[in-house]
């Protein structure tokens, strides 16, 4: 997040209404935006292809566009992190020669990566014909595309920029899709969709080229920072793998369907958990605009100071502003979120009887509201430790959500349907639980980090 904080900053330090709204939305769609378009996209398209397509290829088209968000973002996760780290270092070195050519190096590994999965799910295992499997293939790349190049959003300074490619791209999509679904079914809304992505896909990589207009020479430069970070590499797949293995383990429930194209759904648990995600969305911008103005400050305060040698006293005071400014975000942030999950799990009935979906996934919404409050406060946490450097232990905590959800998923599984949630539930408590006393653990002893344990001549 290296290049977003600098153009928070500069619009909090205009002290009015506007640059504080700005602020807020900047974050947000630094942090949700290339999600939020998609699903407002998708359940547009859904919603105006209703009338002219069949619900086989409505339900099949819904289907695809999860399978392919799932296992792209696990197949790109690695790659994404690593050059994330990459582009965070240049841009603090101040030497972003080489961003263009990082992004054609991170497009070309990532789709080395998700050709062969795309091609073995939609060559062998789906049931398409030849118009469906390609547009899916085309579909998976050009998703798994937009999350590698996502990577490069927050260096970017212009929001407005973004807000048009997202919005008029998946604008153009639900339009082409919309058209496409009377004449063509589940392949035309597919090939409309991937309209709508491929200009948002081509008008990102166009303005991060103007925004560095330096010739690509170097498109792996990125490569050594693998062998670096490996862990985490394995933390980001962790993580991911994290997110969706419930709703996998889920597609073997009793109440399972199985669609014609032979892909696997539990619609239910799936349009619960979907929805219970966007509660996150407006703590997600609170507290990366927190992470990224007060905390940042302190934290680079804190360290300065040490390298200008002052006083133990100033290096104290330091501390314990570091510790405050966390505690402030993190009051914010359970204020904020818990107020949205409160509402949420009073309101549920309403909100389902506004966007007419069963009560069977009643249970389900309100403990993935649950869930998702401690996700978010995961994640968080997540972001902190890896401000520090804390690979090792970011990886453990990445690994201890995924078993978690691996065990407690399996286990509702055996208990019924009144259990569906509660192992992703648990699960996301368990590992904040982990995250907040591996997190409390550190910054109490931050000092001692940074002198000892940092420092190669004493910690041997």
């Amino acid at each position: 997040m290296a290049g977003i904080g600098f153009e928070l900053r500069k619009l909090l330090a205009r002290e009015d209404l506007i640059g504080i709204a700005e602020g807020y939305g900047y974050a947000a769609i630094a942090t949700s935006g290339p999600w939020l378009f998609t699903i407002v996209a998708l359940s547009a398209i859904l919603l105006l292809g209703a009338p002219t397509a069949l619900p086989s290829d409505l339900a099949a088209f819904r289907l695809i566009i999860v399978y392919n968000f799932s296992f792209s973002l696990v197949l790109t996760a690695p790659v994404a992190i690593v050059m994330t780290r990459y582009l965070a270092d240049s841009i603090h070195a101040k030497n972003v020669e080489q961003a263009p050519a990082a992004l054609l190096g991170g497009l070309l590994i990532t789709y080395a990566a998700a050709a062969p999965v795309a091609g073995a799910l939609y060559a062998w295992y789906a049931h398409l014909d030849r118009m469906a499997r390609f547009a899916a293939f085309v579909d998976f790349l050009l998703i798994a595309g937009i999350w590698t190049v996502s990577v490069f959003l927050t260096a970017l300074k212009d929001y407005r920029a973004l807000v048009l490619s997202f919005g008029f791209g998946m604008a153009v999509g639900i339009v082409c899709a919309a058209f496409l679904a009377g004449s063509w079914g589940a392949p035309g809304m597919l090939q409309g969709f991937n309209i709508g992505l491929v200009v948002t896909l081509f008008s990102l990589i166009a303005r991060i080229f103007a925004e560095y207009p330096t010739r690509a020479s170097q498109p792996f430069v990125f490569l050594p920072y693998f062998r670096k970070y490996w862990d985490l590499a394995l933390a980001a797949l962790a993580y991911s793998v994290a997110i969706w293995v419930d709703k996998w383990l889920m597609w073997l429930a009793p109440e399972h369907q199985i669609l014609p194209i032979g892909f696997v759904s539990f619609p239910e648990y799936e349009s619960a958990m979907f929805l219970a995600y966007l509660s996150v969305v407006p703590s997600l911008a609170a507290f990366t605009l927190t992470i990224e103005t007060g905390f940042f400050e302190k934290y680079t305060r804190f360290y300065d100071d040490i390298l200008r040698h002052v006083s133990y006293g100033k290096i104290d005071a330091n501390h314990r502003d570091l510790i405050q400014s966390l505690m402030q975000g993190a009051r914010n942030f359970v204020i904020l979120e818990g107020s949205v999950s409160f509402i949420g799990i009073l309101l549920a009935p309403q909100i389902f009887d506004f966007l007419g979906i069963s009560y069977l996934e009643l249970g389900i919404f309100r403990l993935g509201l649950l869930g998702a409050f401690f996700h978010s406060g995961l994640l968080f946490l997540l972001i902190v430790l890896s401000y520090f450097d804390l690979r090792r232990v970011t990886l453990a905590i990445s690994s201890l959500f995924l078993v978690a959800n691996c065990l407690f998923t399996l286990a509702t599984l055996k208990l019924g349907f009144a259990y569906y949630g509660y192992g992703y539930g648990l699960s996301a408590l368990v590992a904040f639980a982990a995250a907040f006393l591996a997190t409390a653990h550190f910054l109490d002893r931050l000092p001692y980090q940074a002198f000892v344990r940092n420092n190669s001549s004493v910690a041997q």
